[in-house]
């Protein structure tokens, strides 16, 4: 059908779907205090309503999911859900964002299931600092996941770093190092204000094009976008097997390169990151019968998308964390 367009003529290929909203992780940028459950909070999809759900996106074009959280491997049934999502009709790439923490004991098993691509959260390669950031001192054990990782079939594997002012904007050579010998991409990701980070946001945001400047002065070169690229501006150098990504959500120019959509773990629609409003799609993923209602749905809401998002004006939607929505 592929109908996933929307007025602004941008295409949709690619879902990303919470799995779950808990987290182990205590992130100072995201969760400092750590997660912390809502009673009455509504269940997370189970893997029928899953099956469902990528099997409408699909019939209207969508080619790639990543699964998010919180923390994806906190479901034991994900190994599952790689397999349902590696097995949907029309679905060529099956992703995965994790904190690492069962990579090194999980990757073959995910690998075996379907999982074609890897994005792993490691916001420093050095162990206190990563420990003072994240509140776990499982580095190590991260880092010999993505070794294992790197062994496997995987088409792509991605580091994510979120860029800290004061605590991590100083180990870019730490990080060139260990690209040089590496095919990963480090993502670096601008601080972004949430609906509860605002104190901290104030303290340790960087701009991305501080950092920009930093790489086109070692000789890293802008590369050409490619066509179903998101986001992200990257670049390479001829020294490096690895490359750089820069995630700028505050640069102008940010938003007319989108190209997913999003559902969180109990089953809502979200248009933007920090939109204003979810779309419950749970009452249309009970029946197989329901498909034709909840593809009409899904088409009518992506016409409502609005072209850009306010976080220049402080605009942070109704996400309150980064980890209710995925990401």
């Amino acid at each position: 059908m592929g109908s996933l367009i929307d007025r602004f003529g941008r295409r949709f290929p690619y879902l990303r779907l919470s799995v779950i909203e808990a987290c182990n992780y205590h992130c100072s940028y995201c969760l400092p205090k750590g997660y912390q459950a809502v009673p009455g909070r509504p269940k997370n999809l189970d893997i029928d309503e899953i099956a469902r759900l990528l099997g409408a996106f699909a019939t209207l074009g969508m080619q790639k999911v990543r699964l998010t959280g919180g923390e994806p491997s906190l479901r034991r049934d994900l190994t599952d859900i790689i397999r349902v999502a590696a097995n949907t009709t029309g679905v060529e790439k099956v992703a995965l964002t994790t904190n690492g923490c069962l990579l090194q004991k999980r990757i073959r098993d995910w690998c075996d299931a379907g999982l074609t691509a890897l994005n792993v959260s490691v916001d420093s390669l050095d162990r206190d600092c990563f420990k003072k950031i994240t509140g776990h001192d499982q580095l190590d054990s991260i880092m010999s996941g993505v070794e294992t990782a790197l062994e496997s079939n995987l088409q792509s594997i991605k580091l994510n770093a979120v860029l800290l002012r004061d605590l991590n904007d100083d180990q870019l050579p730490a990080w060139l190092d260990y690209l040089r010998d590496r095919r990963i991409s480090l993502r670096f990701i601008e601080l972004m204000q949430t609906g509860d980070n605002l104190e901290y946001f104030r303290q340790h945001h960087l701009r991305a094009e501080i950092l920009e400047q930093q790489l086109e002065q070692s000789g890293w070169r802008l590369l050409p976008r490619a066509a179903d690229a998101g986001p992200a501006r990257e670049y390479g150098h001829a020294d490096y097997r690895g490359r750089i990504g820069i995630i700028a959500p505050y640069s102008r120019d940010f938003c007319t390169g989108c190209n997913r959509l999003r559902v969180t773990s109990a089953g809502d629609l979200r248009l933007c990151l920090f939109g204003q409003m979810g779309i419950p799609l749970r009452p249309l993923l009970q029946h197989d019968d329901q498909q034709a209602e909840l593809l009409a749905t899904v088409a009518k809401q992506l016409g409502l998308k609005q072209e850009g998002h306010g976080l220049h004006m402080g605009d942070t939607g109704i996400t309150p964390h980064l980890a209710s929505i995925g990401g």
